[in-house]
């Protein structure tokens, strides 16, 4: 469609009933709406006008599962509305040409998209391994000019980085291969990505909420297959809203914190003779732990106890959400947030007594909650943020509470948004 036209029909509310379906948030529409007309006029800067697409990708809440997605175990995870969203103008020059917010723009020739050690950890990394994915597959891939805007807060456990794999990855279907890649394909194309050409170790879990979208439960047991069951809950109508807080913690440096978690669940795996923990038997487990905790050490046992309880909880949360039953919810997250704390020992760094920002925000969420919710610590851990599922009538109080700790604009209420990769309007 027309720039023009476009922005036109978005200062005309043409678009609005679009937006509210999306992100689910009437109070929001006018943020969108802007948002959309903003990032429409940065492309035409950054490029010539002509007919472009606009696409989406949420950022995710993980729910229960901490840590259990790379022992191939189970999850539950949402998608929330906060996205990455791309302005698109398809090209016949087999080149690839982005700009992402305020950053220089990345030019990719897809007749070379092989690992590049000094790429790591870069944007460009994702994009090409995202591209890669799809050629391994066998889809068909080729040039685009794109404008990229996010509002997925980065470092805060919402998966920004997968956000934007799954919108590259959404744009080459809808561009493509008429909007027909499945999105578990999508997603496990993302985690290859960011597994082999950023070069950093994760499950599959962020990618597959931010694909699929709504709130779904995920058995990862055969990972080139995993289960996927949307969950129906509606968090409103249980008066319950959900929040993330940041702590504004700094990740710089815990990129080997991270690794260890998944290294020393598969040390204890690989006792049995096995790859990953899912595929060993729990009692096979508790009558090993002498010798385990020799060979592995206690942090590793610990870190094992902690994934053959959680993945068992997983199940007991997709149950009480099927039943309506939102009190043995409650009590079900905050066990796994007492386990991550404990056993998966994923609150804080051990050599690190100065810095402790989510156990503080644990600890100043149950003071500040008391029986109006429930808080963990959310997704990798360590620093960034933490989750709480707060009563209605408590939200402004317990907003109040964190951003006197934490600053204006910490502690972020959110909604679970229904889609996962789309796209919005072309």
């Amino acid at each position: 469609m027309q720039i023009e036209i476009l922005i036109r029909s978005f200062l005309d509310g043409a678009y609005d009933e679009r937006l509210l379906d999306i992100y689910a948030d009437e109070a929001k529409i006018s943020y969108q709406r802007e948002r959309y007309i903003n990032a429409i006029k940065k492309f035409e800067q950054c490029y010539k006008p002509g007919d472009v697409e606009l696409f989406s990708a949420p950022g995710r809440s993980e729910i229960g599962g901490n840590h259990t997605d790379h022992q191939n175990g189970e999850v539950l995870a949402a998608s929330v509305n906060l996205d990455t969203i791309g302005i698109v103008k398809k090209t016949d020059d087999n080149v690839i040409r982005l700009v992402s917010d305020n950053y220089d723009e990345i030019i990719i020739r897809l007749d070379d998209v092989s690992v590049n050690e000094k790429e790591k950890e870069t944007t460009k990394a994702l994009i090409k391994g995202v591209v890669s994915g799809f050629l391994e597959r066998k889809y068909a891939v080729g040039g685009f000019q794109a404008y990229i805007t996010s509002d997925v807060l980065i470092g805060a456990g919402l998966s920004s980085s997968a956000a934007f794999e799954t919108l590259i990855g959404t744009v080459v279907s809808g561009l493509y291969n008429h909007a027909e890649i499945p999105a578990v394909t999508i997603a496990q194309t993302g985690r290859y990505a960011e597994n082999v050409y950023f070069g950093k170790p994760s499950g599959l879990m962020d990618q597959m909420a931010c694909a699929i979208g709504g709130m779904v439960y995920i058995d990862f047991e055969n990972e080139e297959k995993p289960q996927v069951e949307k969950i129906d809950a509606d968090f409103e109508k249980a008066g319950l809203t959900l929040c993330i807080v940041d702590t504004k913690g700094s990740h710089a440096g815990l990129t080997h914190e991270y690794a260890q978690i998944p290294v020393e669940m598969k040390q204890i795996a690989a006792h049995f003779g096995k790859n990953v923990l899912r595929e060993v038997e729990e009692k096979d487990f508790y009558a090993a732990l002498p010798v385990l905790c020799k060979e592995s050490g206690d942090r590793a046992v610990l870190r094992a106890i902690h994934f053959f309880a959680e993945d068992e909880r997983v199940v007991k949360e997709v149950n009480a959400l099927r039943a309506g039953d939102w009190n043995r919810f409650l009590k079900l997250v905050k066990e796994s947030g007492d386990s991550s704390y404990k056993y998966l020992q994923n609150v804080y760094v051990s050599h690190d007594t100065v810095s402790e920002p989510v156990a503080i925000a644990l600890a100043v969420s149950e003071w500040a909650l008391a029986d109006k919710g429930v808080c963990r610590v959310h997704g990798g851990g360590f620093a960034g943020t933490i989750q709480a599922f707060v009563k209605e009538a408590a939200v402004l109080d317990y907003k109040n509470a964190m951003e006197a700790v934490f600053g204006a604009d910490s502690c972020h209420v959110l909604k679970i948004r229904r889609y996962g990769g789309i796209r919005v309007i072309g």
